[in-house]
C-alpha cells in the first residue's frame, strides 16, 4: 500500500480510518466491511465487484464550500489475482437538482493523491474510490480529504465545515417562496398577510401557512440530509402561531424524524411551546445527532385538525458551548438559622397573615420537642412553646397561615421546611396538609403530608430558588374547605449538607469496607520478609448502573464513558410493552437485544424496565381498547412472551411500574392481578429479582408515595403471595437533604428487602449545585445498610428525560457534576501497599471487590487475583507464590 500523506487541517471525510466500523461509508452496488489488522489498525475491504466502477463512496455535500480547494489523500491496495497494474481511481459524484448527474474524476494514482474545486456545491456530493477490474477486492486503510486556501496552503480554521452561525436550514425565512420546504399530509401556502392584514410576517417578507390538517401530525417539514453532523448539538429556533377552528391557544411540536441505512427509524421531539392565534411565538430547543441516518427530516406540528400552523422562520445551527457555571458564592450563609418571623408564636399572630378570608388564632397543646427530621440540622433550639395557630373559617383547600420571606431568602441555599400539622374534627376522608411557596405566581412544593386522625404529624420537605425573585410569599394549605388547619414550629432554615458527610463516611467505611489479611507461603522466610505487595482494585462490586436507549450508542464518545464508569445497565424504553409491541401482533426485540449484547460483551449486568406500566397515559392505545377478556389474555402473553425470551438475561425486572401513581390493569382486572403478575414473572423466569418500582418516596413531597404508603402496597402484595424481591425508589430528585433522604430509608428498610435507586438523577443549571445534589444523593444511598445498587436515569447532554440533569455535556466534555460522580468513584476504590512481615502476612482494609495483588521480591515479581467480599470478620487468604499464573 502507499503512504497516506497526513494532514493537520479538517478532514472532510467522517470516520476516515474506519476506527468507527462502516459508519457514514457506504458500498455502491457491492459488498464490504471492515477487517482489523494485528496492529490495532483497521480497513475496509470491498469486494464481490461486479464493474469497475463499484467501490465505497460517502456523502461529503454539508463539508465542502464552493470555490474552495481540497486536497485527496488515501492509502490504498488491492487484493485478488492481477494481471499487469490495477488502478484506484477517486471520483466525485455530482447530483444536481434539475439537471443530469455528472462525474468529477479527481485521480488515478500511483501516489494516491490529487485534488479538486467546485465552483459552487450541487444538491449532493459523493465522493468515492473505485477502479480496479472486476473481481478485484479494493483495500482501503485511510481517506482524507483537506480544505486549502487559495494558495493551496492548508486552512487550519473551521474552513470545510459549517461556519457555527451558519443556518442548517435552507430558506428560512421564505425568501425564495416554498422551495425546499414541503407539507407534511398537508398543503403548504405561502402568504405575506393573513386576516385582512392582522397577521403579517415578523421577519422577511413572507411566512408559510400548512393549511388543510386533517391529522395532528400534518404540517411543514424540511429534508436536511447530509447538512447535519454527528455528535454535534445544534440549537434550533422557530416562529410560529396558529389561525383558525377557533383554536386560540394549543401546543406545537418540533420533531426530528431520521432513518438509518437499515431503514431503523426515530423520532426525536425537540422543543414543545404553547401557541396562540393572538401573535409569534418562539419555540427553541437542542438535540443532538449521534448516528449517520440517510435520511433526516425536520417538522413542525401537533395542533388539532383543522388548525393551520404559521411558520415565519425556522433556524437550526451548531450550538454554542456554553460557559461553565461559577460556583455560587453565598455570604453569610447561617446554616440551621430559622428565617421566618414568629415561628414560636409567643407575639400572636405577629408576621403571619391569612391567605383567604379565614381566621388566625393561637392555642395552647401542641408538642414541645422538635420534629425528628428538623433536630439534626437545626442549631441548639430551644424546647417549642407548645403554641399552635388555629385556621378556621376555610372556605378552600388553599387557606391558610402565610408570610412574606423574600428579603430572608439567598440564592443556590438548600432550604429544609419542618413543621407539625393538624387537622380538625369532619374530614370525612384523609387530608393533604402542604407547605407552598408562590415565587413570582409559580407554585414550588416545600413538603406534603397526609393526615387521616387527629394527632400531630411532621410535615417535613425542601426547596432551593436559584433565580433572583421579586416576592416569594409561604402558607401552609391543603385540607378540605370547613376542616380546622393546626400549624405548631414551623420553621425553614438553610442546611450545611457537607456537614452531614463525615458522619457518613464513617459510615460507608464501616458498611462497604474489609479488613483483609493476605499470607503467602511457596518462598523461604529469608526472601519473603520486607517483599514488596502492591494491591490495586480492578473492579468493585457495588453496583452502579445508568440507563441507556438503543439510538445513543450509535456514539461511540457515550459509550465508552458508560463502559469505563457503570458496572449495571437498565434500558430507558426499549424493554417497555409500548416499545416492543406497539401495535398488536407486531413485535419489536431488536433494539432490546442488542443492547443486551452490547452490556453482554463489556460485563455489565442489567435490570429490566419495566414488564408492565400501571399509569393509564403510558398504555399503548390498542392495549386500552381491549375488553377485560382480552386484556387478560394480552397482559398473560405479555408475561410469557418477555419472560421467556430473556429468561435469565436480566437480574431485575420492575414488574408494574408506578403502582402508587396508576391504576389501569388494577382497575380493568381486579386488585389480584398485580399478584399474578409477581407470580407468573417469578415462574417464568425463577432467577430474577421481581420489584415494585416508584417515585417521590424519598423526598417528602407526595403523599401518595410516602414510605408508609409504600411499605402497606408490598406488604399487601406479599399477603397475596407476590414474591416481592425488591423495593425500587426512582430518585428523580431537587434539593435533597440528608436526613429526610436517610429516614425514608430507615422505615422503608424494616422489611428486609434489597432497596435500589434505580431512576436517579438531580437537576440544576448550576453544575456546582447540581454536583453536591449529587453528591448528597450518592453519599446517603451508599452509607445506608439497606442499598443494595445506585442506577442514574442517565449521563449524557440532551440525551436525558430531565434538563440539566447530565454528567457530561452533549460534545463530550466532563461537567462538575460528573467530575463529582468520577472522584466518589475513585474515592470508593481502595489501593494499599507495602512490605510482608514477620509472619509472611500482608494486612489491609479495602472496598468489597476484585483486586489484583503484586508482590516483589528480589528473585520475581508475582500477581495474583483475589475477590474481597461482605463480611463482618476479616478475611483471611492463603497466597502461595510457587504456583504459576
Amino acid at each position: 500500500m502507499a503512504n497516506s500523506s497526513g494532514s493537520q487541517g479538517t478532514n472532510v471525510i467522517q470516520n476516515h480510518n474506519f476506527s468507527g466500523g462502516m459508519h457514514s461509508w457506504h458500498p455502491i452496488c457491492c459488498e464490504s466491511w471492515v477487517v482489523s489488522a494485528e496492529s490495532g489498525d483497521c480497513y475496509a475491504v470491498v469486494t464481490n465487484r461486479k464493474e469497475c466502477w463499484q467501490g465505497l463512496g460517502q456523502d461529503i455535500t454539508s463539508r465542502l464550500s464552493p470555490g474552495s480547494t481540497y486536497s485527496v489523500s488515501a492509502c490504498v491496495g488491492v487484493s485478488g489475482y492481477l494481471q499487469g497494474s490495477a488502478d484506484v481511481l477517486a471520483t466525485l459524484r455530482l447530483e444536481h437538482q434539475d439537471s443530469a448527474t455528472t462525474y468529477k474524476r479527481i485521480g488515478m494514482w500511483d501516489k494516491v493523491e490529487g485534488s479538486f474545486s467546485l465552483s459552487c456545491v450541487p444538491n449532493r456530493v459523493v465522493f468515492y474510490l473505485e477502479g480496479p477490474s472486476p473481481g478485484i477486492d479494493l483495500l482501503i486503510k485511510s481517506v482524507v480529504i483537506t480544505c486549502l486556501s487559495a494558495n493551496g496552503r492548508e486552512r487550519v480554521d473551521r474552513g470545510c465545515i459549517a461556519a457555527d452561525d451558519e443556518n442548517i436550514i435552507l430558506n428560512p425565512v421564505f425568501d425564495d417562496g416554498l422551495n425546499n420546504w414541503a407539507g407534511r399530509g398537508c398543503k403548504i401556502v405561502l402568504e405575506d398577510s393573513m386576516a385582512d392584514g392582522k397577521i403579517v410576517p415578523q421577519s422577511g417578507r413572507y411566512f408559510a401557512s400548512a393549511t388543510g390538517r386533517t391529522q395532528t401530525w400534518n404540517g411543514i417539514q424540511q429534508e436536511v440530509t447530509g447538512r447535519l453532523q454527528r455528535k454535534l448539538a445544534y440549537e434550533v429556533t422557530a416562529l410560529v402561531r396558529i389561525f383558525g377552528n377557533n383554536v386560540s391557544n394549543t401546543g406545537i411540536q418540533l420533531t426530528l424524524w431520521t432513518q438509518m441505512p437499515d431503514l431503523r427509524e426515530q423520532y426525536l421531539g425537540i422543543a414543545k411551546v404553547q401557541a396562540t392565534d393572538k401573535d409569534w411565538t418562539r419555540m427553541q430547543g437542542k438535540f443532538l445527532l449521534n448516528g449517520s441516518p440517510s435520511k433526516i427530516i425536520i417538522s413542525i406540528a401537533g395542533p388539532p385538525a383543522g388548525t393551520d400552523i404559521l411558520v415565519d422562520s425556522l433556524t437550526v445551527k451548531h450550538a454554542a458551548k456554553a460557559a461553565p457555571s461559577p460556583p455560587p458564592i453565598i455570604k453569610n450563609p447561617a446554616f440551621g438559622i430559622n428565617i421566618l418571623e414568629n415561628s414560636d408564636l409567643k407575639n400572636g399572630t405577629n408576621g403571619w397573615f391569612p391567605l383567604g378570608n379565614c381566621t388566625l388564632n393561637i392555642r395552647t397543646g401542641s408538642p414541645h420537642i422538635l420534629p425528628p427530621l428538623a433536630r439534626e440540622s437545626l442549631e441548639p433550639h430551644e424546647p417549642l412553646s407548645g403554641r399552635y395557630i388555629l385556621v378556621t373559617n376555610r372556605t378552600q383547600t388553599w387557606m391558610g397561615p402565610a408570610q412574606v420571606i423574600t428579603n430572608k431568602l439567598k440564592l443556590f441555599l438548600t432550604y429544609q421546611v419542618s413543621s407539625w400539622v393538624r387537622i380538625g374534627s369532619g374530614a370525612s376522608a384523609p387530608q393533604n396538609i402542604k407547605v407552598a411557596l408562590n415565587v413570582d405566581d409559580q407554585w414550588v412544593n416545600g413538603g406534603q403530608v397526609e393526615a387521616n386522625d387527629d394527632r400531630w404529624y411532621e410535615l417535613s420537605g425542601s426547596f432551593r430558588i436559584e433565580k433572583q425573585p421579586s416576592k416569594v410569599m409561604v402558607y401552609i394549605q391543603g385540607p378540605a374547605s370547613g376542616v380546622d388547619l393546626m400549624v405548631a414550629g414551623f420553621q425553614i432554615f438553610p442546611v450545611d449538607r457537607h456537614a452531614r458527610f463525615k458522619h457518613l463516611k464513617k459510615q460507608t467505611d464501616k458498611l462497604r469496607k474489609r479488613d483483609v489479611v493476605l499470607k503467602f507461603s511457596g518462598v523461604d522466610s529469608s526472601s519473603l520478609l520486607g517483599a514488596t505487595v502492591i494491591v490495586k482494585q480492578t473492579k468493585g462490586s457495588f453496583p452502579f448502573g445508568s440507563c441507556i436507549s438503543r439510538t445513543n450508542i450509535d456514539n461511540e464518545d457515550y459509550v465508552d464513558f458508560f463502559i469505563k464508569n457503570f458496572n449495571w445497565a437498565v434500558f430507558e424504553n426499549e424493554l417497555k410493552w409500548n416499545c416492543t409491541e406497539p401495535q398488536q401482533g407486531k413485535f419489536n426485540y431488536r433494539d432490546a437485544d442488542e443492547l443486551l449484547d452490547l452490556c453482554k460483551s463489556h460485563g455489565i449486568e442489567t435490570r429490566g424496565h419495566c414488564i408492565f406500566w400501571e399509569v393509564e397515559s403510558t398504555v399503548q392505545s390498542w392495549v386500552r381498547s381491549l375488553n377485560n377478556n382480552d386484556l387478560m389474555s394480552a397482559v398473560q402473553n405479555r408475561l410469557k412472551g418477555l419472560l421467556s425470551r430473556y429468561k435469565g438475561r436480566f437480574n431485575h425486572y420492575d414488574v408494574n411500574n408506578e403502582m402508587l401513581h396508576g391504576s389501569f390493569f388494577r382497575d380493568r382486572l381486579g386488585n389480584d392481578i398485580r399478584a399474578n403478575m409477581f407470580r407468573t414473572a417469578h415462574q417464568l423466569d425463577p432467577s430474577a429479582t421481581l420489584f415494585v418500582n416508584d417515585y417521590h418516596v424519598e423526598i417528602g413531597i407526595d403523599p401518595k408515595s410516602s414510605p408508609e404508603s409504600y411499605i402497606e402496597q408490598i406488604l399487601d402484595l406479599q399477603e397475596q403471595g407476590a414474591p416481592v424481591g425488591g423495593i425500587g425508589i426512582q430518585g428523580h430528585i431537587d434539593s435533597p437533604v440528608g436526613p429526610i433522604i436517610s429516614s425514608a430509608l430507615d422505615k422503608l428498610g424494616i422489611l428486609g428487602l434489597p432497596i435500589w435507586f434505580t431512576e436517579l438523577d438531580v437537576s440544576s443549571a448550576n453544575q456546582h449545585v447540581r454536583a453536591d445534589d449529587l453528591e448528597v444523593m450518592l453519599r446517603e444511598a451508599f452509607a445506608h445498610a439497606a442499598v443494595d445498587g445506585i442506577v442514574l436515569w442517565g449521563f449524557w447532554e440532551l440525551l436525558m428525560f430531565r434538563s440539566n440533569a447530565h454528567l457530561v455535556n452533549a460534545e463530550g466534555d466532563v461537567n462538575e457534576a460528573g467530575k463529582r460522580y468520577l472522584a466518589l468513584r475513585k474515592e470508593w476504590s481502595s489501593h494499599a501497599h507495602g512490605h510482608v512481615d514477620e509472619q509472611g502476612e500482608f494486612a489491609f482494609r479495602g472496598f468489597h471487590g476484585t483486586y489484583d495483588v503484586e508482590i516483589v521480591t528480589a528473585s520475581k515479581r508475582t500477581t495474583k487475583s483475589i475477590v474481597v467480599d461482605k463480611g463482618e470478620s476479616p478475611l483471611v487468604m492463603s497466597i502461595s507464590l510457587s504456583s504459576r499464573m
